[in-house]
């Protein structure tokens, strides 16, 4: 077994006891495995070891790799900052995106979205914790933009995604997924059928799947210390 393999069983056995301990299912929540920086040769181990979905920050790395393994039939999330000048790879290139913060970046991935392929899966990314260096719109300001994303035509609506600020107590990790969560509630009482949760990575996914994530960002785990070169 690669040792992308082991990890890749070692963080689903984190998830199985996270949502053991939470009451839920290991169904109820989705594994996305977070290759920036790392290479083709990575991933296509991971997707040996049964792994079907990945996260990339970055535009053109992320295009080149959904390219290079466009046989496997993988799945690719978009998670970085997204400029309105990059969008039409993101919209032709990528199943998800997970942080719309803004409408006009929201409006040209519906545009540009190819008529040959299924609606963009999107998520609202919420900043939390109203750190300025964070990406992400206000909290009393979810509402507005999910309503204007879920009216455009090539686009679904899926749910909210943080990355909220480090912590090392649990309790401090569980606080801004709580957080998200009641926002996420907001929402759909607001009448948007919202169905995911994207929040939780390598150091605080047991506090984010206690506090109802449905898929977690996983990077360091995985492919261990990220290759910054």
């Amino acid at each position: 077994m690669s040792a992308i393999a082991s990890n890749l069983q070692a963080v689903r056995a984190r998830i199985a006891k996270a949502a053991a301990d939470a009451g839920r299912s290991p169904t109820e929540v989705e594994l996305l495995a977070v290759s920036k920086t790392w290479p083709v040769s990575c991933v296509l181990a991971a997707a040996d070891a049964g792994q079907r979905a990945f996260g990339e920050n970055y535009v053109h790395e992320g295009v080149d790799k959904a390219r290079a393994t466009f046989a496997r039939a993988l799945a690719w999330h978009f998670i970085g900052p997204l400029q309105s000048n990059k969008t039409r790879p993101v919209a032709e290139h990528f199943a998800w995106v997970h942080s719309l913060e803004r409408l006009k970046v929201a409006e040209r991935l519906s545009a540009q979205r190819p008529a040959d392929l299924p609606p963009l899966q999107v998520c609202v990314q919420v900043n939390v914790s109203g750190e300025a260096s964070k990406s992400g719109c206000a909290p009393d300001e979810t509402l507005a933009l999910c309503r204007a994303v879920a009216d455009l035509p090539h686009l679904r609506l899926r749910g909210l995604m943080a990355i909220p600020e480090p912590a090392d107590d649990l309790a401090a990790q569980r606080a801004p997924f709580r957080r998200l969560r009641e926002i996420y509630e907001t929402v759909r009482a607001g009448g948007l059928p919202l169905d995911t949760l994207s929040m939780g990575m390598s150091h605080d996914l047991e506090a984010a799947v206690a506090e109802g994530a449905t898929i977690v960002r996983i990077g360091t785990a995985i492919f261990g210390e990220r290759n910054h070169a």
